[in-house]
């Protein structure tokens, strides 16, 4: 059996992102918790370039950045597919993943951090980033098309 290993934090939501894609596959893993403001020698091991979660270890290589992990994942193990088959809509699901990282996260956590006199614009930059993306899913049960991708 292969050895599968993610090192990811707690508070992550990109680790959280790999810990469901590892779950929707059936994949077993051990899961090694990181503190973020202690970095583990095994984490600069796998991960020196950007020091941080998540880290996919598969029979002894790492990969980091979660969306890069997403698709290993999903070409790795056939089952259950995450992305869809058809290269435009797989494109697609990859732009809104994209979005949602480089937009939506920053902006709601601007929220979170922000002083209290700049938190008003860090809130409508995060409604409209959130109203784009839900534009987008309207009437979409699924980013990547209308059957689920889930198979007994």
């Amino acid at each position: 059996m292969a050895e599968v290993k993610l090192l990811g934090a707690w508070g992550s939501p990109f680790s959280r992102r790999v810990e469901m894609a590892l779950k929707l596959k059936g994949v077993e893993y051990e899961y090694i918790e990181q503190d973020l403001a202690n970095k583990s020698p095994l984490l600069l091991k796998y991960n020196p370039i950007h020091k941080k979660v998540p880290v996919l270890v598969h029979n002894g290589k790492a990969m980091a950045e979660s969306l890069v992990i997403l698709e290993y994942i999903d070409e790795t193990w056939k089952s259950n597919p995450i992305l869809p088959e058809d290269p435009y809509d797989k494109a697609m699901a990859r732009f809104w993943a994209k979005f949602i990282d480089e937009k939506c996260m920053p902006a709601i956590w601007q929220i979170m951090w922000s002083k209290e006199n700049e938190r008003e614009k860090a809130i409508e930059e995060a409604i409209q980033h959130l109203k784009t993306l839900e534009n987008e899913l309207k009437d979409k049960k699924f980013f990547g098309g209308e059957m689920t991708r889930l198979k007994d």
